[in-house]
C-alpha cells in the first residue's frame, strides 16, 4: 500500500486515502485478500487521526472493495474482472458528475471541457 497526504489539497484526508487505496485496488496493485494495515498503525504511519482512518477504511468497505474480518484486519475483497471494471466506472462516473456541475458553473461547453481535457490527459 503506497499512499501519499497533501495537506495542502481541498479534499479531506480521509477522501485522499479511500482514493488512492480504491485506486490501487481497482488497478490490480494490492490483490484480492490483501491484509489493510490496522487503523491504528495506519495512522501513526501516515501521521493522521485514528478516526480518518477509520473513516477512509468505512468508506472502502461500503463501496465492496474491503471486508472486515473481526479480530483479523480488513482484506482486499475478491473481485471478478467485470467487478473490478463496472466498480471502477461507477466511480469514475460519480466523480465525472460532479465535476461537470463545476464545469458547467463556468458556463463551460462540453467542446470546451473536452478541449481543456485534452490539454491535461
Amino acid at each position: 500500500m503506497n499512499v501519499t497526504i497533501s495537506n495542502t489539497s481541498e479534499k479531506p484526508i480521509y477522501q485522499q486515502l479511500y482514493e488512492q487505496i480504491s485506486a490501487q485496488i481497482l488497478k490490480g496493485e494490492l490483490e484480492s485478500g490483501f491484509c489493510l494495515p490496522p487503523i491504528r498503525q495506519a495512522a501513526l504511519e501516515l501521521n493522521v487521526s485514528v478516526i480518518t482512518v477509520k473513516k477512509a477504511w468505512e468508506e472502502l468497505e461500503r463501496s465492496g472493495l474491503i471486508n472486515t474480518v473481526t479480530g483479523k484486519g480488513c482484506f482486499i475483497a475478491e473481485f471478478s474482472q467485470g467487478d473490478m471494471l463496472r466498480i471502477r466506472n461507477e466511480m469514475v462516473l460519480k466523480q465525472m458528475e460532479s465535476d461537470t456541475s463545476y464545469y458547467k458553473s463556468f458556463g463551460l461547453t462540453l467542446d470546451e471541457v473536452i478541449g481543456l481535457l485534452n490539454k491535461i490527459y
